[in-house]
């Protein structure tokens, strides 16, 4: 049975995921960093439907936090052979001449650091070379990376553009070693993420300028992960889709 460890997988489109792939037959890990309750409901949910899940905290910015978790992964179910790099986060929107270091160095730490280390100790396990059977990673990147978010926060999209060039490399680097590495990037989805920027009716704003004229909701770009690591994408690496409603 697949084991799939979801970061970031105790709120919107990380439990979206996790709630799908749990229900087509994969044992599923909910990372989470804060939320124990919220974690643990999704964890629940799933157990209801009679599938397998477990809850870990971790926070995946910090090298030792992942490599725990991983290796708590191994013992209690084995390797990891799905990867879902969803943890992210943003700051409240400000434009480039106010951002401080301490801010931009908390975004990329999460959002790129994390998506590195959390890589590395996968491919560490699914790849035919260290003896492992193959696998499949997709980073949750964002539509940000190619808009920039200007006058909102150009450091999270900044960030999200770090991880689609890590899941090209990525992807380049191990498609011999039998684990594939895709990206999506979402964009404009009801999620609470919005309300960390300080806006959370800003889909509902922004909507007008969609050319599908409304927001997604977070099942539908889950639907897209499933897919990518599914035997259905056997032959698809260093992909997006970008699920933004054509924007």
């Amino acid at each position: 049975m697949s084991i799939a460890l979801i970061t970031g997988g105790s709120r919107g489109i990380g439990k979206a995921t996790a709630l799908l792939l749990a229900q087509q037959g994969l044992r599923v890990v909910v990372n989470y960093h804060r939320d124990r309750q919220a974690a643990q409901e999704v964890v629940e949910e799933i157990t209801r439907a009679g599938g397998e899940a477990l809850a870990w905290q971790a926070d995946v910015s910090d090298e030792q936090q992942v490599v725990t978790m991983f290796t708590a992964i191994d013992e209690a179910w084995g390797p990891v052979n799905v990867l879902v790099n969803n943890a992210g986060i943003l700051a409240t929107q400000c434009r480039v001449e106010y951002l401080t270091a301490e801010r931009i160095n908390r975004v990329l730490s999460t959002n790129v650091t994390g998506y590195f280390l959390c890589c590395r100790e996968a491919v560490k396990r699914m790849s035919t070379e260290h003896g492992g059977s193959g696998g499949a990673i997709v980073n949750v990147s964002s539509v940000a990376a190619r808009l920039g978010s200007p006058g909102e926060y150009v450091d999270y999209a900044a960030s999200k553009g770090a991880v689609d060039t890590l899941t090209i490399g990525l992807s380049l680097e191990v498609a011999a070693q039998g684990i594939r590495v895709n990206g999506v990037r979402p964009g404009f989805i009801y999620t609470e993420m919005h309300a960390s920027g300080g806006e959370p009716g800003r889909v509902d704003r922004v909507a007008p300028a969609i050319p599908m004229r409304r927001g997604g909701q977070p099942e539908e770009v889950a639907q897209a992960i499933a897919w990518l690591v599914s035997d259905s994408a056997s032959y698809v690496t260093g992909s997006f889709i970008d699920l933004a409603g054509g924007k």
